[in-house]
């Protein structure tokens, strides 16, 4: 039987007004055939559907709006959200102009008189059933399909004190009315969802920036200014000083700085020079530059972070999980407790009034709002956060990961250093140096490791290379100009003078990375290589020390190399901190595994493809930016810039937003057991628990956007 293809869809939803929305979305398309995974974010308002090509987009849409909530798409997602916060605001205005005076008017016993019920039921009545018709209708949308959501408990709250109302003002069978009851609840709920909406909408201001920042025409050489749409891959651009870079692009022609701080969170720009790479968004700060078109559209790097962002506010961390199972039990089982307090309360008391006030109370109170908000809030500002940092967060479940991460594995080259290397000093055994030199520069032209590329710089005029064999984690083999050379490890070669390993030694002592290059097996010449360490490695090591990490620097080079770098870094200060030297590529990722079954959790930090099963092995891996895709597809955090100090601000920023989502969990997850009660028991009112619970999720809104305000070690 053929396996039918798995295709991804994601919507966005307008409507929702709280987590049981979402969990009822998802439980019923859930239900339908072809359909895999399912999941409905609240808080971001989209829904990310796995099916078959038997299904198409066109049916999950009918299916979600035939509970009553609405498709939008990225291009009316904004006037979506502008026309439901103009509608919300209209009615809220509307709904306290009215149910206030109401509420002061049965409150306030000189105001009496005859016909004061029948103004007061005036005065409601608009509010309970206009104002409160989205409520009212929502709710009958989803008792259609046999679901429940906080709009049934507030329309069986305001609707049943209402009718309850008319019914004893119509036939004097009780002694008391409460239409400003339900207005007021209607009053309130209405209040908190536009102070929510208006809050949340603020919670997305990171990633709505980040998505204005790309420039909207672009200058061609020759002159024409055509719309960035129009830019293909070999076109060329200029940039004037002061002007954004319109997409990813090489430098052709011109030297100038370049501020990149709103893609990589760094304050100081970036000299760049013909054949650097440049971003697309970030600014010229002052010279003018020639830029040749490298990606367009999705594929540039601005492009590829919002994605990125946009898919890591849509993903569930673990945490959530119990907090879902809860929300989609929750309503139907305050619905129950409402009825067992009424029957509770006219069994022991017998009295109708106190009996239903407790049971509207009870209604109102379990609203599971800040439950559904507690999660995806956190992450939506978090994330919005990193990417404002430069810091690419991909999914919830990260974010639990780096609680538990006690270790912390750097590859040096690229990570602590520069990756810029260049010969420093060529040592020869004999008059054939610059022979060796020649042939060494010519074979090290066909590799692309930084390392070769310092030797291939050695000569400018290259030999013809007849065979070229590489020895991962060794050097290379090849036979160039007639003659076989070898260019690596002391391990190629059979013979090594006592001279020529005393200066390796020397310069190994130094930090400098030494390679060998000789003919049939003996080494003839050495190549000193200084590879700088960046100026902020050692400030990151001793930010992640503080963090309580321990840190292990990991790489191929020699263990003296290696030591003299993480000497200077750091690394070694802190007890549990390792130096593990000559590992080849390919055993990266079982250094990892062996360190895990030790019992360290382990994050690991890495830029090149040799790299991936490394970063994929580690319970936590962390790409640098400036690596490779191939690295940051195997990552689960990504650095845009190439400053180590953006580690720790990405473990960081993850564990505040991991405390920031436990603290609303507690205090959602409190409301509710502690007021629950309260209400049943007569000691809430139906108006003060409104108030309450719209409190509530304000509580959750503002705790999640002090996230906004998490300081970089960068600053």
């Amino acid at each position: 039987m053929a396996v039918r293809e798995q295709m991804r869809t994601d919507l966005g939803i307008g409507g929702m007004t709280c987590a049981a929305c979402a969990s009822g979305i998802q439980k019923h398309l859930d239900e339908l055939d072809s359909v895999g995974q399912v999941q409905v974010n609240f808080a971001t308002g989209r829904a990310t559907v796995t099916h078959d090509e038997s299904i198409d987009v066109g049916t999950i849409a009918v299916q979600i709006e035939s509970l009553g909530y609405q498709i939008v798409d990225s291009e009316t997602a904004d006037l979506e959200e502008d026309r439901r916060e103009a509608d919300l605001r209209l009615r809220t205005m509307v709904a306290l102009a009215l149910a206030v005076p109401a509420m002061v008017l049965s409150m306030v016993s000189a105001f009496e008189f005859s016909g004061l019920p029948w103004l007061i039921a005036a005065l409601a009545t608009p509010v309970i059933v206009w104002a409160g018709w989205p409520f009212h209708r929502a709710a009958w949308m989803n008792l259609k399909h046999g679901s429940t959501t906080m709009d049934t408990l507030v329309s069986l709250g305001s609707g049943a004190a209402l009718i309850w109302s008319l019914v004893v003002l119509l036939t004097g069978v009780g002694e008391h009315v409460y239409f400003e009851t339900g207005a007021i609840i209607v009053a309130f709920i209405l209040l908190g969802k536009w102070l929510e909406l208006r809050a949340k909408r603020r919670s997305g201001d990171a990633i709505r920036a980040l998505a204005d920042l790309g420039s909207k025409t672009a200058r061609l050489t020759d002159g024409r200014e055509v719309p960035i749409d129009d830019l293909a891959v070999g076109m060329t651009f200029l940039v004037r000083p002061g002007e954004k870079i319109a997409t990813d692009g090489v430098v052709i022609d011109g030297n100038s700085a370049v501020d990149m701080s709103m893609i990589t969170g760094e304050s100081v720009p970036v000299e760049v020079h013909p054949g650097d790479e440049v971003i697309g968004a970030t600014i010229n700060a002052n010279g003018s530059l020639t830029v040749e078109v490298t990606k367009v559209g999705a594929e540039t790097a601005l492009a590829q972070i919002i994605r990125l962002v946009d898919e890591a506010q849509g993903g569930r961390a673990t945490v959530q999980r119990l907090a879902d199972r809860v929300a989609s039990v929750f309503v139907p089982l305050a619905m129950t407790i409402s009825a067992i307090t009424l029957i509770a309360w006219l069994l022991i008391s017998g009295d109708v009034d106190d009996a239903f006030t407790a049971a509207v109370a009870v209604l109102i109170i379990a609203c599971p709002c800040a439950l559904g908000l507690a999660t995806p809030l956190g992450i939506m500002v978090g994330t919005g956060r990193g990417a404002q940092l430069g810091v690419i967060i991909k999914g919830g479940e990260v974010l639990e990961d780096t609680r538990a991460i006690d270790a912390i594995v750097l590859d040096k080259t690229g990570t602590i250093t520069e990756a810029a290397m260049a010969v420093t000093d060529v040592v020869a055994d004999d008059g054939s140096g610059k022979r060796v030199e020649l042939l060494a520069a010519s074979a090290e032209a066909r590799s692309e490791h930084p390392i070769a590329k310092a030797i291939a710089h050695l000569s400018s005029d290259h030999l013809p290379v007849e065979q070229f064999e590489n020895l991962p984690g060794r050097g290379i083999r090849a036979t160039v100009d007639g003659e076989e050379i070898a260019v690596g490890r002391r391990a190629l070669f059979d013979s090594i003078s006592d001279d020529l390993q005393r200066e390796a030694a020397l310069a190994e002592e130094r930090g400098a990375t030494v390679v060998y290059a000789g003919r049939v097996g003996v080494a003839e010449s050495v190549f000193v290589i200084t590879d700088r360490i960046k100026d902020t490695s050692a400030e990151a090591v001793a930010q992640l020390h503080e963090r309580g990490l321990s840190v292990t620097l990991l790489t191929g080079d020699n263990q003296r190399t290696a030591a003299a770098v993480a000497s200077a870094v750091g690394i070694g200060s802190r007890s549990g901190d390792e130096v593990i030297a000559e590992v080849f590529p390919d055993d990266k990722a079982a250094v990892i595994a062996e360190l895990q079954q030790r019992g360290k959790r382990v994050a690991m930090v890495g830029d090149g493809i040799n790299d991936a099963p490394a970063l994929a092995q580690a319970d936590l891996g962390v790409a640098v930016g400036s690596g490779t895709d191939v690295a940051i597809e195997a990552s689960d955090l990504t650095i845009v810039s190439g400053d180590l100090r953006a580690v720790a601000d990405a473990i960081g920023l993850s564990r505040a937003t991991l405390r920031t989502i436990k603290g609303n969990l507690f205090w959602a997850f409190a409301y509710n057991a502690a007021a629950i009660p309260l209400a049943a028991f007569g000691i809430l009112n139906p108006a003060i628990a409104a108030a309450a619970m719209g409190l509530s999720s304000l509580f959750v809104v503002s705790n999640s956007l002090r996230l906004r305000n998490f300081a970089s070690v960068r600053a």
